[in-house]
């Protein structure tokens, strides 16, 4: 029986493979070699996540009603029942108490969002500190914060739309930043709400934003990325066999796909877990919106609290000029700054590239310690983010620990300048220190033995065991570039020189590189 189903089945293949051969296509691409290390899960993460979310959308986007028409609410939560709401918000009830399992996927879409944006949150710092965004992928570092963006004003555009106070007040603080926008501000205002605040169009525009536009470019992006993936093949940690020109790990079938299939499942029940354990969004405590309220300790998803914390932390100053006010809260923290610092983020690689004067392919991966300058910027931002998000929540820090909101903030305004500054000198320095811890396990050895060996002189020195070879190899294979030199050259030059010594100069030089205990083997 089972040979006969075989046969009926390699029978059925090969006739689909003479009319459509995607057999013939896949034979190459079967065999394809994905490097076998956990840090390379993190995009897999994001690409789940968002799957996830496509299909909660689609089960949500059948119930969900975006009218703004005012009703009286008369469904199954007894505390709202003969309030006036707006049609969106009634939906959103209806969702969570009338509707089989609605509840359950409204909060699985929620908590998807967060773990799809912070994964990529998360995959991008992966590929800061390995240098994994040089050449040849400094397109794809492009495609990944824009991404990064794209997901950011989909998340917000998603928690708007069920018209609560709470997203209500955040809708408030956007029109904020608009206004803000000097000369144009009313105009990109008015043209948004349709009006004047609060209107009845921003919600349907937020709803096929929300479920049509970002979605669709989120898709175009996420393709366009995994094909540059495929087409440049994944970079790989340093280690014996492994070069520039190879990728040394599991083939796509059947490890890869396997793996990949395991964690996709483990990716939907967490989230699906956590979705019936963890309360989120619970939109009928905070009742619908009023433009003439606003809610208690109004807090954005976690993805947004920076620019809060921006807002709160910007003293309230304005200037007038010629007949115009410019209110610089919320201007610099609200428009300018995501504006310089997502510019910065695009311009990294290059501006990388033009410092070091490395024009190179690079597909294997730096260890962060040995890059102290790079490594040390990544976490001075990762220090001030922080700094950012504790003070989105100054108010709830203040109430709980008993402190005064105004020492607070001043507190966090410092901390704001002085703690990335810190957070670089000290990473560098720890790097450093990794770097020659690095060095005495290769000239000394790694394990202590127990032995003691006694010099001619008398004295006493333990003996380590010798590091193993692999690790060896490992530790000596990474790149020495050395600083640029222009003594004579234009300012345009020897800035470019000083800025490479600044890159360049703390390091811990290790002996010459270890062999390829891959290549010894072959040659033996």
């Amino acid at each position: 029986m089972r040979r006969s189903r075989a046969a009926a089945m390699e029978r059925a293949a090969v006739a689909l493979d003479g009319r459509l051969p995607f057999l013939d296509a896949a034979k190459g691409q079967v065999r394809k070699v994905f490097p076998d290390h956990w840090s390379f899960l993190l995009g897999e993460l994001a690409l789940y996540s968002f799957t996830l979310l496509l299909l909660t959308g689609v089960y949500l986007a059948f119930f969900f009603d975006p009218a703004m028409s005012e009703v009286v609410y008369a469904g199954s939560y007894a505390p709202l029942v003969g309030q006036t709401m707006t049609e969106a918000y009634a939906s959103t009830l209806a969702i969570s108490f009338d509707v089989r399992g609605g509840l359950l996927v409204r909060q699985i879409h929620h908590w998807a969002a967060l773990v799809f944006v912070s994964s990529i949150g998360v995959h991008l710092l992966r590929i800061f500190f390995t240098g994994a965004f040089r050449r040849p992928r400094e397109v794809n570092w492009l495609i990944g914060l824009t991404l990064f963006q794209l997901a950011l004003v989909e998340g917000f555009a998603g928690y708007s739309l069920p018209d609560d106070l709470l997203s209500g007040t955040g809708l408030r603080t956007a029109q904020g930043f608009m206004l803000s926008v000097p000369l144009v501000g009313s105009y990109l205002s008015f043209f948004a709400f349709d009006g004047q605040w609060p209107g009845t169009a921003i919600i349907p525009r937020l709803y096929a934003t929300h479920i049509l536009l970002l979605p669709g470019l989120l898709v175009g992006l996420v393709t366009a990325h995994l094909i540059l993936v495929y087409y440049l093949k994944h970079t790989q940690w340093a280690g014996p066999g492994r070069t520039q020109r190879n990728v040394v790990g599991r083939p796509q079938f059947p490890h890869f796909i396997t793996k990949t299939a395991g964690l996709a499942g483990m990716v939907f029940g967490l989230i699906a877990l956590l979705a019936g354990l963890a309360q989120i969004n619970p939109i009928w405590k905070y009742g619908p919106y009023r433009a003439d309220q606003a809610s208690t300790d109004a807090q954005p998803d976690w993805y947004m609290g920076f620019l809060e914390g921006a807002l709160r932390l910007m003293p309230g100053t304005e200037t007038r000029l010629w007949g115009h006010t410019i209110a610089w809260n919320p201007l610099v923290p609200a428009v300018l700054f995501p504006m310089v610092l997502f510019a910065a983020l695009y311009a990294y690689p290059f501006l990388e590239q033009w410092i070091t004067g490395d024009h190179s392919e690079r597909h294997l991966c730096d260890r962060p310690r040995d890059r102290p300058v790079r490594t040390a910027i990544g976490v001075a931002g990762v220090t001030a983010y922080a700094v950012l998000l504790m003070a989105g929540g100054q108010d709830v820090l203040a109430l709980v620990f008993g402190l005064s909101v105004n020492q607070l903030d001043w507190t966090l305004r410092v901390a704001l300048f002085v703690a990335p500054a810190l957070a670089f000198w000290l990473t560098r320095r720890i790097c450093l220190a990794l770097q020659a811890r690095d060095r005495d396990r290769f000239t000394a050895g790694s394990t202590p033995t127990g032995w003691v060996r006694q010099s001619v002189e008398g004295g006493y020195q333990g003996e380590r065991e010798p590091l193993p070879v692999v690790r060896r190899y490992v530790l000596t294979r990474y790149d020495r570039p050395q600083p640029l030199t222009a003594a004579n050259g234009s300012r345009a030059q020897r800035l470019r020189a000083a800025l490479s010594r600044w890159f360049y100069r703390d390091r811990v030089e290790l002996p010459q590189p270890a062999p390829d205990p891959e290549q010894e083997r072959e040659q033996v």
